[in-house]
């Protein structure tokens, strides 16, 4: 499974294409290694660039590693590798991997949802009802598990039961950020799959994030754009998917905001646009494979039931909803505690609520 030379030809930094032009001339990895050390004297820039990553010590510390952490690994050539990512332009040569990573090649439709680290409740709102309408349909949600809007996906994805990968970009032992450590490990627990590029211990430098993203374009069919800046993260994954030619939407948003001018400018250069989960369906050929279990509507009691009828997306402070639905202030605190444990509303700083819409 750790074959040294299949490891040292991921982890050198040359482009694919040449990677795997050079298997095609000489047959395989250790062939290219010895044709190497053959021409160790020549000075050539490729030559003196794969040799430079040949280090037995660091490859079979990566192996260990591996070994340890129940890393898997497969290269372009192997089965496991995922389909669509094998067709762009300039894939990964090799992947390191936890979970269940054949269900990528499943002929289920992928959908990358990417978005701001600093998300709203809005944002937040609109992922949780895509991954609700979407457990109905035969898909897959892929993102990146970033703070925000990545998070929220994966997240949408398991409490749903549909299949989640994450993109990392750093090295697969890497948890980043801290704070999604459990989200990494729920991810797992649920048969879903957790990919890099990188050698497992590589930090999360800058540089590897947008090459990261590419590889989330490049396994989907259909990439989501949620509140993203004039400068976020996400444009790089939606200009990798224009590339690859994917179909990108985005979710409009308030023409005010610093935090929506990507995704809105996304629209205006002819992205799809979002406004119901029909926009995703029509755009993929989604056909249902699962029927929702009818619900019966329950009442809690009236108060509740005035409490959510005034709140809407735009905060509202307590003061103010007290005086609205003349609830008393100190029976209104627990009111809006049982709500926020109901997922209906959101509390913000300062004491504003906010509700928590079902659907579009």
């Amino acid at each position: 499974m750790y074959n040294k030379f299949k490891l040292w030809y991921t982890i050198t930094q040359v482009p694919t294409e040449i990677k795997l032009e050079l298997i095609s001339e000489l047959g395989s990895e250790e062939d290219v290694y010895n044709y190497m050390m053959f021409n160790k004297n020549v000075n050539n820039r490729i030559v003196n660039k794969f040799l430079k990553y040949y280090d037995e010590y660091n490859l079979n510390k990566i192996k260990s590693i591996c070994e340890e952490s129940n890393i898997k690994f497969c290269t372009i050539n192997s089965k496991e590798y995922p389909e669509n990512l094998r067709e762009i332009s300039n894939p990964p040569y090799g992947l390191f991997y936890k979970g269940n990573i054949t269900t990528l090649n499943k002929n289920s439709k992928k959908i990358a949802i990417v978005g701001s680290r600093k998300s709203s409740c809005y944002g937040k709102n609109i992922v949780q009802i895509i991954s609700n309408e979407l457990k109905e349909y035969d898909v897959q949600i892929i993102s990146g598990l970033a703070k925000g809007i990545d998070g929220e996906a994966h997240k949408g994805a398991i409490k749903n039961n549909i299949y989640t990968c994450a993109v990392l970009g750093c090295g697969i032992n890497i948890i980043y950020p801290k704070e999604n450590e459990k989200l990494y490990y729920d991810i797992l627990d649920k048969d879903g799959c957790i990919i890099s590029e990188y050698e497992p211990l590589a930090g999360p430098e800058k540089f590897r994030f947008p090459l990261r993203n590419r590889i989330i374009s490049g396994i989907s069919d259909l990439i989501v754009v949620i509140e993203a800046g004039e400068k976020s993260g996400s444009l790089i994954t939606a200009n990798w998917a224009l590339e690859q030619g994917k179909d990108v939407m985005a979710v409009p948003a308030s023409v005010f905001l610093e935090g929506n001018k990507g995704t809105n400018k996304l629209i205006k250069d002819g992205a799809h646009v979002f406004t119901k989960i029909d926009d995703i369906i029509e755009v993929l050929g989604l056909e249902k494979i699962r029927h929702k279990n009818k619900k019966i509507s329950i009442a809690y009691n009236e108060e509740t039931d005035r409490i959510y009828s005034i709140l809407t997306t735009e905060p509202m402070h307590i003061d103010d909803i007290s005086r609205n639905t003349n609830v008393d202030i100190k029976q209104l605190y627990r009111l809006l505690f049982e709500m926020q444990l109901r997922k209906e509303i959101y509390c913000l700083n300062g004491n504003y609520y906010v509700k928590v819409e079902k659907s579009i």
